[in-house]
């Protein structure tokens, strides 16, 4: 039987702790949204209607297409970053983990695939691989990681359940499951991960055996996604020790919490077998210790310093600085300098900060949030001067063009403001924050046609073509357009159309 569970996530959790019992990433409602679209891609796939469809394993060799697997991994994505709640939008967060997750893709068997690491604000221990090589990570899972090789190791694992295409195997595994069956059992499964009786009870007897046999080919690529995942580490340069010193601590607490186990974790096993092949591979390979980067632990100041109240993540951290707990006195007091800024003490933040400073005289989270507090104490022109000089340093760095961009949109220097993201689109052409600033600075431009336009192109990268339609009709609308820019209108909404009767035949199909 097909586990669409694992379809949509290849991870690990932790089982209570934090509230009762796992946590998962995506709620039921987001959920049941994006099984949809994701059988509306596999089944356009078909030709066959849904009574007369063949075995999968005589439509498709065995194989999901590296195309169809990105189209259902972008459509997954979008309802995750536009719907999902618990979807984290911190660039500073985001920035570092594709920095590490591109350290460790590089290195990886596939680094052409394509990557893309985002955040979810749940204190649960999780990190789950998509299709198409979207990698999500729990801020619970960053907390809990004690050595930034530990968090490696944890991507490393996902990262290769992505370029050994287990995701796209276990989809055609079956020779007997065809695409209705995988529907029915889909949204079965998919109520089995919060309500593992109510699921079970419509789940016949030779289906539990085929998730018997599933579960063993679950154990197969586990154990491979740890072999990969390893060598991933010590090509990048981590503490390969990492990796076990992670799923050791967590077998741990699972065994704390064993008899309310989650049909997540019974199907994927954290095993004493798996562990003694990790602390196998670790014996040949020399001991050498490797140090946290400085933005590892500004990252886990920065997530702890936004959970609770303010004035709660306040005290926490003036208790470490007071009580010298703390691994960095630099990121214990960027932490202090982001719970001054979420209570909207920017004097206080700024104290924080340029002490931050004078310890690590140059670092882009820093001078970006120091950029920010100087803009809304008033000092415009000393945050504009500050994001500059950060942006020479750190050309690449999204938080920090983000920044800027806004906070020219901000003080309305709209003209500067586009030419600025105009250069950015070049670079990032699919960045939908980007064409929201293009957008606003457009409108306070007064070119409504060009707005529009901007904003039917944001529409379009999160996948919502009926709205991208809509803006490319109110930019027709505007009468502010001269011949050439009109013709390019005219020429998106062509494409928008049809773009829109191709997914209308889909959802037929």
């Amino acid at each position: 039987m097909f586990d669409l569970s694992r379809f949509v996530t290849l991870g690990y959790a932790r089982p209570g702790g934090w509230g009762d019992g796992l946590r998962y990433h995506i709620t039921m409602r987001v959920a049941h949204r994006f099984l949809v679209g994701v059988l509306a891609c596999a089944l356009s796939a078909q030709a066959a209607r849904a009574d007369d469809l063949p075995e999968l394993g005589d439509v498709a060799s065995n194989e999901l297409s590296l195309a169809m697997e990105k189209k259902i991994g972008q459509q997954i994505m979008n309802e995750i970053r536009w719907r999902e709640p618990s979807y984290l939008d911190d660039p500073d967060i985001e920035n570092y983990l594709d920095q590490l997750g591109g350290r460790l893709v590089a290195v990886s068997n596939d680094p052409g695939m394509g990557f893309q690491f985002f955040a979810i604000n749940d204190p649960s221990i999780n990190a789950f691989a998509m299709p198409g090589g979207f990698i999500g990570v729990h801020t619970g899972l960053i907390l809990a990681a004690q050595t930034e090789s530990e968090l490696a190791g944890v991507l490393a694992h996902e990262i290769s359940h992505v370029t050994q295409r287990h995701i796209a195997r276990q989809v055609f595994q079956s020779k007997k499951l065809s695409m209705a069956s995988m529907l029915a059992m889909g949204l079965a499964l998919l109520a089995a991960r919060s309500n593992p009786q109510a699921a079970g009870a419509a789940m016949t007897t030779s289906q539990a055996a085929a998730i018997s046999a599933q579960l063993a080919f679950s154990r197969d690529f586990e154990r491979e996604s740890d072999r990969l995942g390893f060598d991933i580490l010590r090509q990048a340069g981590y503490d390969v020790r990492g990796m076990s010193a992670f799923f050791e601590r967590l077998q741990q607490n699972s065994r704390l919490y064993e008899n309310n186990a989650t049909a997540y974790l019974r199907t994927h096993p954290l095993t004493g077998e798996r562990l003694s092949d990790m602390q196998n591979r670790e014996q040949p390979v020399a001991y050498r210790q490797v140090a946290d980067s400085q933005e590892f632990q500004l990252v886990r100041a920065r997530v702890r310093a936004m959970q609770g109240r303010p004035a709660e993540a306040i005290r926490d951290f003036e208790t470490l600085l007071r009580e010298r707990k703390y691994s960095s006195e630099a990121s214990a007091r960027y932490g202090l300098a982001v719970a001054y800024v979420r209570k909207g003490d920017w004097t206080a933040a700024e104290r924080e900060l340029q002490a931050v400073r004078k310890l690590k005289p140059s670092l882009a989270m820093v001078d970006r949030l120091l950029a920010e507090v100087k803009i809304a104490r008033g000092e415009k022109e000393a945050g504009m001067q500050l994001y500059r000089e950060a942006m020479v340093r750190y050309p690449h760095n999204l938080a920090l063009l983000y920044g800027y961009g806004n906070a020219l949109v901000a003080e309305r220097k709209f003209a500067e403001a586009l030419r600025f993201v105009d250069e950015q689109l070049q670079n990032y052409p699919r960045d939908t924050r980007f064409y929201r600033m293009r957008a606003e600075s457009y409108a306070g431009l007064g070119r409504r046609s060009q707005q529009h336009l901007a904003l039917a192109e944001m529409s379009l990268l999160k996948g919502q073509t009926a709205g991208a339609i809509e803006q490319l009709q109110l930019a027709q609308q505007a009468g502010d357009a001269n011949f050439y820019e009109m013709s390019v209108i005219d020429g998106r909404l062509r494409e928008m159309k049809k773009r829109q009767l191709e997914e209308m035949k889909e959802r037929q199909n």
